[in-house]
């Protein structure tokens, strides 16, 4: 990359052919043929080959078998937050950098998990300009940040389904695993709606990486919502998100044996399985702990 934007690149750094009167050089995706601006929902049935492109600062970092034509979602003009009240709804092209920003409501305990997740992805602010949560989410790395994010608060993907049947899926369950998810070719993720219940809740965040400005390791995220009930997600660590759940706030011999039941831990150049199973412990003790303490 060269320090322009990803939709820069397209539009000026793919010189090799001429597509609909735009000269395009090819950088990575030297096979992409065509790239169009999706105006409607019609726009955004995709044809053989192409991908819908959200901010594109993944699809431009490595390169892409298959790809031969992008479709930028940017032109849906999408409001990139909605807050009705009862939840909070984030386009699926709202940047990291407008979602760490949002005001919040006197209530949203949760806040501040905003920019947590955020800072994890560890980005420059290039990247935080122009990523998107649903790149992110959509993505399906196990460390990625909005995912974390997401499932923790128990957010609910929209989808556009290419059928035409739209369905919903918690955040939890959309990533199956190391860069898989429940999108079936042609479906387009809408939108991330987290509930306000859940931005009411107090939360805890911890992180681990081999190395101070390393990928996530381990990212584990404590919640205590109203009721009592605590919940506790893990990712990066594994290879999909885990979700603990409980009634009130668990002893540490219960939470323990929770967690020695996990059997996704993830195994990359960030991390070894039982280094990361043994620091997700241990940062999760210190979620329980935190909050377990009442609010003063």
């Amino acid at each position: 990359m060269t320090g322009i934007t990803p939709r820069a690149c397209t539009a000026h750094a793919l010189r090799a052919r001429n597509i609909d009167g735009i000269d395009y050089v090819g950088m990575d995706l030297i096979d992409v043929q065509s790239v169009r601006i999706a105006r409607t929902r019609n726009d955004v049935v995709l044809g053989p080959g192409e991908r819908p492109m959200g901010g594109g600062t993944w699809l431009f970092s490595e390169p892409q078998p298959g790809l031969t034509g992008l479709v930028d979602l940017a032109g849906l003009d999408w409001p990139a937050i909605t807050d009705t009240g009862d939840t909070l709804s984030v386009a699926a092209t709202c940047t990291i950098a407008t979602l760490s920003r949002i005001r919040p409501r006197a209530e949203w305990h949760a806040h501040p998990l905003l920019a947590e997740c955020s800072d994890a992805l560890l980005a420059s602010s290039k990247v935080w300009t122009t990523a998107t949560v649903g790149g992110n989410v959509c993505a399906s790395l196990p460390a990625g940040a909005m995912i974390s994010l997401a499932a923790s608060l128990d957010a609910t993907a929209l989808v556009w389904a290419v059928d035409g049947d739209d369905y919903r899926v918690p955040v939890r369950d959309f990533v199956t695993g190391a860069t898989t998810n429940v999108l079936r070719p042609g479906d387009v993720l809408r939108s991330i709606d987290i509930p306000s219940s859940a931005l009411r809740a107090r939360t805890a965040f911890r992180k681990i990486s081999l190395s101070p400005l390393g990928r996530s390791g381990a990212v584990v995220i404590g919640r205590r919502d109203a009721d009592g009930a605590f919940v506790l997600t893990i990712t990066a660590a594994t290879d999909r998100p885990v979700q603990l759940r409980f009634d009130t706030t668990p002893s540490a011999v219960t939470l323990r044996h929770a967690l020695a039941a996990i059997d996704n831990w993830y195994d990359d150049p960030h991390g070894a399985p039982d280094w990361r199973r043994s620091v997700s412990a241990v940062l999760a003790e210190e979620v329980r702990g935190e909050l377990d303490v009442p609010r003063t």
